[in-house]
């Protein structure tokens, strides 16, 4: 019994030990003072200026493909031909009715009613003056009421002869001309739509990616190339909108990118897209390298920290040593209210509540 009592006793005191070496492990800091540099956390993709998706404004066969990635276009260069053979006829048809309705071919018309408007006009101004004779001989009291009617009439009727001609003359300019204008507008509408089956670049830059092969169909609704700038990028990054508020053009930007390991390169928010994906509840943001790495290409992922803010020889704390926002744990477990001001990832400023000569202790072991 006796033996049993020496070991319980012996037990309790090797916990009671290892209790206590526990709250003595526990681990420690004091305030610093340090700079310390608040931001807000975004991540994105960098892009070329100016990037965009070709799209074919037609369906079709892709024939020929003229660059390839890595080629410089100017604007307007041709990239890729889509197969025209119906295209092709089209202008063809369309070439020929223009040239069967120029006003040319149909000149010998027009000349045939300008000589029946002549000839009526003249029939007209012959019929004028024997109606003026006889009027003369009437107010004479020579001739009779019946011949004075008879060349009334007979200049009423060559006078409407004459309007007739010029009105007919008239209507066949307007449809020469109509149909000329009308055939001469669908050859216009066939050569662009023609047009369209050639794919060119909207602007001077670099082929980025050409993503059909010739043989492969092409449609309106699938991209076919993408084209940018060759040596101007941006870097398009998503922030949280509880963080848009703080964000303005001209602050500062550090950038790191998987493609170069603990290296880190400076950029400047260049604009802010007051539109919010409503999926991911997210704004973009643009940035420009103030330095550029050496090799840049569209669609690298990137994480950025946004400088809100930078304060000189500010009483920090690890941001692991802070219990819900506001307290820190003291000597016999003693919970200290604090007030904090910047954040950063790893650190947090102590306004009040601490001093340099404070010992804190580390929540949770």
């Amino acid at each position: 019994k006796a033996s049993f009592m020496i070991k319980k006793m012996v037990s309790v005191l090797v916990i009671a030990s290892l209790l206590f070496s526990c709250k003595e492990s526990k681990e420690k800091t004091s305030p610093i003072q340090e700079d310390i540099t608040e931001s807000v956390y975004a991540s994105g993709i960098i892009k070329s200026t100016d990037q965009y998706e070709v799209f074919s404004p037609v369906n079709g066969l892709l024939l020929q493909q003229l660059v390839k990635e890595g080629d410089k276009v100017n604007a307007g260069e041709p990239v890729l031909i889509v197969s025209n053979e119906t295209a092709q006829l089209q202008i063809d048809n369309a070439t020929l009715i223009a040239a069967n309705n120029d006003p040319d071919r149909n000149r010998d018309k027009l000349n045939e009613l300008k000589s029946g408007i002549s000839q009526a006009k003249s029939k007209m101004k012959n019929d004028s003056l024997l109606l003026q004779k006889q009027k003369n001989l009437w107010a004479q009291e020579i001739g009779t009421r019946n011949e004075l009617d008879q060349r009334e009439l007979a200049y009423r009727t060559s006078a409407d002869a004459y309007d007739a001609a010029v009105s007919r003359y008239k209507d066949l300019q307007k449809q020469i001309d109509f149909s000329a204008a009308q055939a001469n507008n669908n050859l216009k509408i066939s050569k662009t739509q023609a047009a369209d089956f050639t794919i060119k670049s909207k602007i001077a830059g670099k082929v980025y990616s050409v993503l059909k092969k010739p043989g492969e169909m092409v449609s309106t609704q699938s991209p076919v190339a993408v084209i940018g700038q060759a040596d101007n990028f941006i870097i398009e990054l998503q922030v949280d909108e509880y963080d848009l508020a703080r964000i303005k053009t001209g602050q500062k930007v550090v950038i790191t990118m998987d493609s170069y390991k603990n290296k880190s390169f400076e950029a400047v928010v260049t604009r802010v897209i007051p539109y919010m994906n409503e999926r991911t509840r997210s704004f973009t943001i643009e940035a420009v390298f103030t330095a550029a790495p050496e090799l840049v290409y569209p669609n690298i992922t990137v994480e950025g920290n946004i400088v809100i803010q930078t304060k000189e020889k500010a009483l920090t704390i690890p941001r692991a040593y802070l219990i819900s926002d506001s307290l820190v744990l003291m000597k016999g477990d003693k919970k200290q209210k604090v007030v904090t001001g910047l954040k950063d990832f790893q650190k947090v400023e102590i306004l009040s509540g601490l001093k340099v000569t404070d010992i804190i202790f580390k929540p949770g072991l």
